[in-house]
């Protein structure tokens, strides 16, 4: 078994034995989901910025592996991603990586939620690009899906999805100044940003056409 396969084998297990997640099922079912897309966003940066592909892709797998456990307030959740350095550092420490190697795997984990770690670690496109690989996944579609859903509009008023929709251009019109560490990290997040942007706006223009014949 290779060592991208032991891992994702490490990160199955760890939610099948959760004794949390076995009552959050649909928690379960997305966070290994997302973590496996995380995975495949951050092995596409590696691929293009000549990053370590193996070690990305495990990182990315890990980094939410604290979500195994139930956040008991806003201040666990800040810090999931350090929680998820200590649970991985096990498994990491016993992956065949140089010393540099595996400390950057942790420390990338580590700093994904807020830019902070509890060891030491550098700043460079390879630990920054795990919570980069994150975001871009946040901002994909399944997670657009998921915001209409939350925020359940379609039993919102007419007036409320128009609002709700204009919200969100403005909103998504300022993320598309946001850069990421490294070229690749910052196209494929603007590429997302930008199908949101046109779905919003085919999505106003089918709202305004709802109500009479203009």
């Amino acid at each position: 078994m290779n060592r991208v396969d032991l891992i994702a084998k490490f990160l199955e297990d760890s939610f099948d034995k959760s004794v949390y997640l076995s009552s959050e099922l649909d928690s379960k079912k997305y966070r290994l989901e997302h973590s496996y897309r995380v995975a495949n966003i951050g092995k596409q940066i590696a691929i293009e910025e000549r990053l370590n592909v193996d070690a990305l892709v495990i990182a990315c797998l890990l980094h939410d592996i604290s979500y195994t456990e139930a956040f008991k307030s806003q201040e666990d959740w800040i810090n999931h991603g350090r929680k998820s350095a200590q649970i991985s550092r096990s498994v990491v420490e016993k992956l065949d990586f140089d010393e540099e190697t595996k400390n950057n795997i942790l420390f990338g984990i580590a700093i994904h939620v807020d830019d902070k770690s509890d060891f030491e670690g550098e700043k460079n496109a390879f630990t920054l690009s795990v919570g980069d690989a994150d975001n871009i996944d946040r901002f994909d579609a399944y997670r657009f899906y998921e915001m209409l859903k939350y925020n359940k509009f379609d039993s919102l008023s007419y007036d409320d999805q128009v609002k709700f929709v204009d919200e969100q251009i403005l909103r998504f019109n300022k993320l598309l100044k946001n850069n990421f560490a490294t070229s690749t990290a910052t196209r494929l997040f603007h590429e997302k940003i930008k199908f949101s942007l046109e779905f919003l706006s085919r999505l106003r223009l089918q709202l305004e056409n709802s109500r009479d014949v203009k």
